[in-house]
């Protein structure tokens, strides 16, 4: 994605990796729109720490973070013991698999790793082999991505009113996204539209990211309260939704997403407006057999009771100085509880947008030999 600042435009991949330092490199998502900052992270743990204090987020992005995190912990181990090194291999796994438990990116980028890293016969090989391997997954995440766009650009139609949820843009992803993808190839095609960003309430990654990538990609489009879209869809203002997705249950076609996601697709099915879900494969659990199997992240109360936002501060000369800070808005004496995503019903699901093409929902587990390969 290209991004433009003080005037000065350059491609940035989300999630990249330094391989001289050993360190995983982010985006610091906390300070999108109002600072942009790269940070170095230097060890496994701290990877894990960034995935889990949402640093970095959305799906392929954590699974490349996760992906690169593993290499990282692997090409640390300093010795010549494989029972040792295997024991370190299976620390930093299960390290970077508890930092976010519902997305299952990173448990497919990393078995995907150790994979790879099974065809080393000596320790240094294995090193090697891993981050080759985490760079193939972030590789393949762009190119699902952009598959995804291909696919998904004719469904939108000349002065369409498309709605999102969340972020799942290019910031959510190595590069383009599943959600935006559609919109940036049929802006590339020179279709207009406009885009209604939910807010996504509570950690507002629909007014702070989305927007922030919509406006950067100069493409129309306006925040609305996540209470607003069942409005707008009763008079007739949104023509289809498009959203991402953290978990896809190949067995049954029942999606995890953000908190919210399954309110919209009940207004949309209510509104007959079409509901799309844009994933890469690696987005896919062929394993769970039911949404309810799905572990759903519980995160603290305080983003419920609060927002953070950025406040300006005067320094010394007239100088101004922007700091991050989190205001209390709730009654002081009241709890919150704050699940991070729900499941969406097959039924509710006009289609799901994949590289290999646009499938209904259950049709996932009849492609499956397709899909995997």
């Amino acid at each position: 994605m290209n991004v433009t600042i003080n005037g000065r435009t350059q491609h940035f991949r989300t999630v990249s990796f330094d391989s001289g330092t050993n360190s995983v490199r982010l985006i610091e998502q906390r300070l999108l729109p109002h600072e942009f900052k790269i940070v170095s992270i230097r060890n496994f743990r701290d990877t894990a720490k960034a995935i889990r204090d949402m640093v970095v987020r959305g799906a392929g992005a954590i699974g490349a973070t996760a992906a690169y995190g593993l290499a990282q912990g692997i090409r640390a181990f300093r010795g010549g013991d494989l029972n040792a090194f295997s024991a370190n291999v299976a620390t930093v796994y299960q390290t970077l698999k508890e930092a976010r438990p519902t997305a299952v990116d990173p448990v497919n980028a990393m078995n995907a790793v150790c994979a790879a890293m099974r065809a080393g016969e000596s320790i240094e090989e294995k090193q090697s082999l891993a981050l080759a391997a985490a760079e193939e997954f972030a590789n393949e995440d762009v190119r699902h991505c952009e598959e995804i766009g291909r696919h998904g650009a004719g469904l939108i139609r000349n002065g369409a009113r498309i709605l999102t949820h969340c972020n799942a843009g290019w910031l959510a992803f190595v590069d383009v996204g599943t959600a935006t993808a559609p919109l940036y190839a049929a802006q590339t095609a020179g279709k207009r539209f406009h885009v209604f960003c939910d807010e996504t309430r509570p950690r507002s990654q629909g007014a702070t990211l989305t927007a922030w990538e919509l406006a950067q990609q100069g493409i129309s489009h306006q925040i609305i309260a996540d209470n607003a879209a069942g409005h707008l869809m009763q008079r007739g203002e949104m023509d289809m939704v498009i959203v991402g997705s953290d978990r896809v249950l190949g067995r049954t076609g029942e999606v995890t997403n953000k908190i919210g996601t399954y309110t919209k697709a009940v207004l949309a099915a209510r509104h007959k407006i079409p509901f799309y879900v844009a994933i890469p494969l690696s987005t896919i659990d062929w394993n769970l057999k039911r949404g309810f199997d799905i572990p759903i992240e519980e995160r603290s109360e305080n983003e419920v009771l609060g927002a953070w936002g950025i406040l300006e501060r005067k320094k010394e000369k007239g100088k101004r100085k922007k700091e991050r800070c989190y205001v209390r808005v709730a009654n002081p004496a009241s709890g919150a509880r704050n699940p991070g995503f729900d499941v969406t019903p097959p039924e509710l699901i006009t289609g799901i947008i994949t590289p290999a093409g646009i499938l209904r929902p259950r049709d996932l587990w009849k492609q499956r030999e397709v899909l995997k390969s």
